[in-house]
């Protein structure tokens, strides 16, 4: 939390809420061509299927985008009112704001003296906003997300303005999906450490599921 206040982030989105994105982006646009009746589809229905499934992730993209500017102004207010509450707090308080600002494994470690020298460190820190303020990065971070949401819609619908009939256009849409999916499950799990293809095969499972479950829900 103390971090953001005084260091650039190296990356604006972290790999997992990028992962996180996709999935979101391609469940939404999943339930609407697995919805999607091909029996007796022509090219309007087709046309009426890609602008609502485009329009429902673009607004989604710019709904996403807003609440991630939103935690990013939450944490910057929560960094600022944590440090001004370091400056009249007795080393007892102190510690306990710092430890509750860094991970339980790390604070597990760090001795009374430990926690002294970064209260001392914090309290040296100089040029700190005076409130929250929306940063070039944060900005960033918000298209990101945005685009990330509608990018990865992209590839699912392509087939349906390529291909003339519906039902082959569906099925090479649903072969894209899951090849997708398999990816984002793969590359969850190498950010997790555990065994990719393994992860990419179950977020096929899981991503089918949550579509099928959205699906009966009325989504």
């Amino acid at each position: 939390m103390f971090e953001t206040l005084t260091n650039r982030p190296k990356s604006v989105l972290e790999p997992m809420d990028r992962i996180s994105e996709i999935l979101f982006a391609l469940i939404m646009v999943l339930t609407f061509t697995c919805s999607f009746s091909v029996a007796e589809a022509g090219r309007e229905d087709v046309r009426i299927l890609l602008i609502g499934a485009m329009g429902c992730n673009l607004a989604w993209g710019i709904i996403d985008a807003a609440f991630y500017l939103m935690g990013s102004f939450s944490m910057l207010g929560q960094g600022i009112l944590k440090l001004k509450a370091l400056t009249g707090a007795s080393p007892t308080e102190a510690h306990q704001i710092i430890a509750g600002a860094l991970p339980p494994v790390l604070v597990s470690v760090l001795s009374p003296a430990d926690l002294d020298q970064i209260r001392e460190k914090l309290n040296r820190v100089s040029g700190l906003p005076a409130r929250p303020l929306l940063r070039k990065e944060d900005w960033f971070g918000s298209l990101e997300v945005f685009l990330i949401i509608v990018l990865a819609t992209l590839p699912v619908l392509a087939p349906f303005a390529v291909i003339v009939n519906a039902r082959p256009a569906l099925r090479v849409s649903n072969g894209i999906a899951v090849v997708m999916l398999f990816m984002t499950g793969y590359a969850f799990g190498r950010h997790a450490g555990d065994r990719p293809v393994r992860m990419g095969l179950a977020m096929v499972i899981l991503g089918g599921a949550m579509v099928a479950i959205t699906i009966l829900l009325g989504g």
